[in-house]
Order: C-alpha cells, then structure tokens, then sequence
C-alpha cells in the first residue's frame, strides 16, 4: 500500500514515465486513458494497474535517478553521469558537511542532501533569488532537503559557512573564487568544480598551481548505453556526451617539502619550468 504524500512513477506500455503524489483525486488522466489514484495507492510498489481503456501502467518506486531527472529547471542540470562521481570524489555520505555554491535548480543539490544524511549538512549558496526559490521547491517535491540550507548569497565575498568536509562549485568563473577555499573547508578536504568549457579548465588550473591544492584531476565523463537484446548486442545510436568538465583537487598545505622527492623526466621538468614562469609571471602582475 502507498501511503499518503509519496512519489509514485508510472510507466505506460510504450515507456512513457509520468510522476505524480499520491493524493487522492490526483488521478492521471492520458491519451491511453484515465489512471485512478486510489487504484494505484491500493495496488502498490511493483504491481500493474490498468487504465479504464484497460492499458497497462507499472507502478514504480521512484529511485534517486529518477528525482534528479524529474526536477524543475530554470537552469541547466547536472547529470547523474556526473553526479554520481561528483558525491564519490567527493566524499558526501552520512554526516558529511558540504559547501556547495551555484544551486541552479537543485539537482546536485538533491543527491548531496540524499547521501548526506539525517547528520549531514548540504551548505549551498545562490546568487540569483528566483533559482533558490527553485532549488528549495525542488527539494521539498523530492522529500530531500531537510539536511540543506541555501543562502541568496554571491560568494565574490567568500562563503558563509567553514569547517566543510568537501566544497564544489558551479559557477562561470570558478578561479575568482578559489582563494577563499582553504578558509572554508577543513584542512586536506577535496574540492571540485564543473565547468563546460576548455578555456574555463586552463583558466581554472593556472589559478589551482598556485595552491594550496594537489593531486589536480580532469575528467570528461561519457555514458553509451547498450540495447539489451541478447542476439543482437550492439551499442544504442544515441549517447549522452560531453555534459561539462569535472575538475577535483585536495587541500595540501606544505607542498613545497616535496620538491626534489618527485620523479622528474624530461617532460616533467618541462612542466615545472613552465609552471613556475606562470607563476612568477602572476606575481609581478599583483605587484603591479
């Protein structure tokens, strides 16, 4: 039986996905017919219903992949592909405290605050008022959000919160901002950031060398579903590609007591040669 208030997903016999609450009177009305609510609260997670032109609709638990899918948008969404290594890198699990800034529609927002926890805290901040306002109502559809606090708050000041497990950003200029993270996150926190740009990432990566961050990670994260058919296994001819880049670090402080301990080759060294004209380059320029 579901109760009262729960999300229930029902899927048509052509793979149509609608979700609704189950409220009476909130009946589902179709091209393939009329789906009564109290029918589907009776029949339960994981049965058939029928609509009155006797169509058949399963009756589904929705999982958190399917809230992320299903929340409003304003914005442009961060994709479960994405997502899910976001919170693993990351480290968000029960009782984890994050910082997230650019809440856009809520959608990172929702995962974090599922993984988190009932001890979790999910601190994200919002420059626009109006995307805030959509991340929360988001949460509340989702029945997630308890463990989150978003504050209408443009971070070109720093963040409103310290002491944080991990810190992701999703905003334009990301290395506007990479200066007030050491103050924001506990000492050798990871820290990422999504961006979906080329340029973003160089511009972005010049500011992480100048620390206090290490073990800097690219990556692009590409899923290509399989059609399931036994005899026939091939790849679908549609795949979902290039959603942004995902950029990690970790906080280390001391970076310096590793010189001469790494191994350096020829292309190694061409890169620190390289590295240290940058930075050099980006000190005479705040001198200036």
């Amino acid at each position: 039986m579901i109760k009262q208030g729960e999300l229930v997903l029902l899927v048509g016999p052509r793979g149509k996905r609608v979700m609704r609450r189950a409220e009476s009177g909130n009946d589902i009305h179709g091209n393939d017919g009329i789906l009564k609510m109290e029918d589907i609260m009776a029949a339960g997670y994981g049965s058939i219903v029928f609509t009155h032109k006797e169509k058949p609709y399963r009756v589904q638990r929705p999982s958190l992949h399917d809230l992320v899918k299903g929340v409003k948008r304003q914005t442009q969404v961060i994709y479960p592909k994405d997502i899910g290594y976001i919170c693993m890198k990351l480290g968000v699990g029960n009782g984890s405290k994050v910082i997230e800034a650019g809440s856009g529609s809520g959608s990172l927002t929702l995962a974090m605050s599922w993984f988190a926890g009932e001890k979790g805290e999910i601190h994200t901040h919002e420059a626009r008022e109006e995307f805030m306002k959509l991340a929360r109502r988001n949460l509340d559809w989702a029945g997630v959000g308890k463990n989150v606090t978003l504050y209408h708050h443009n971070i070109e000041n720093g963040f409103l919160v310290d002491d944080a497990d991990a810190l992701f950003l999703d905003v334009r200029d990301p290395w506007d901002y990479v200066k007030f993270i050491p103050d924001a996150i506990k000492p050798g926190a990871m820290v990422g950031f999504l961006v979906p740009t080329v340029d973003q990432v160089s511009s972005l990566l010049t500011e992480l060398e100048k620390g206090p961050f290490d073990e800097v990670e690219v990556s692009e994260l590409l899923v290509r579903n399989w059609k399931p058919v036994p005899d026939r296994l091939r790849p679908n001819d549609r795949m979902v590609a290039h959603t942004g880049f995902l950029i990690f670090a970790r906080h280390q402080e001391g970076l310096e007591a590793l010189e001469g301990h790494k191994y350096v080759g020829t292309r190694e060294r061409k890169q620190e040669a390289a590295r240290k004209e940058r930075l050099a380059a980006a000190k005479e320029e705040s001198a200036e």
